[in-house]
């Protein structure tokens, strides 16, 4: 079987869902990633939550619903087991690769 890796936007909005913590919706972890220098649209941030979801890292609930939203419910996210899996697999991975590694002279990493 293979593992579904996630990509770069994806593993944004995991580590900026960790960093806001548990219950979570779209608008704050859009705000921490834009806060910290990425550039998101609050619709890219929420299709990556679908795609997390559908591949098991995070899940969702819905809220009670709020009459600032038209009666709509907030949909509220964190980081499941297997996510908190994929985040510290990353790190691992990525840091492996960065750690010694030759920049020709001249060029930036």
């Amino acid at each position: 079987m293979t593992r579904e890796q996630v990509g770069k936007l994806e593993l944004m909005v995991l580590l900026a869902l960790l960093r806001v913590g548990h219950d979570a919706y779209g608008v704050p972890i859009a705000e921490e990633i834009q806060e910290l220098g990425g550039k998101v649209s609050i619709g890219s941030v929420y299709a990556a939550l679908d795609r997390l979801e559908r591949k098991g890292y995070v899940s969702s609930s819905l809220g009670d619903p709020s009459p600032e939203r038209g009666g709509r419910a907030k949909k509220y996210f964190h980081v499941t087991a297997k996510g908190m899996r994929e985040v510290h697999d990353s790190q691992r991975v990525l840091t492996n690769l960065w750690r010694n590694l030759a920049v020709p002279k001249g060029e930036t990493a």
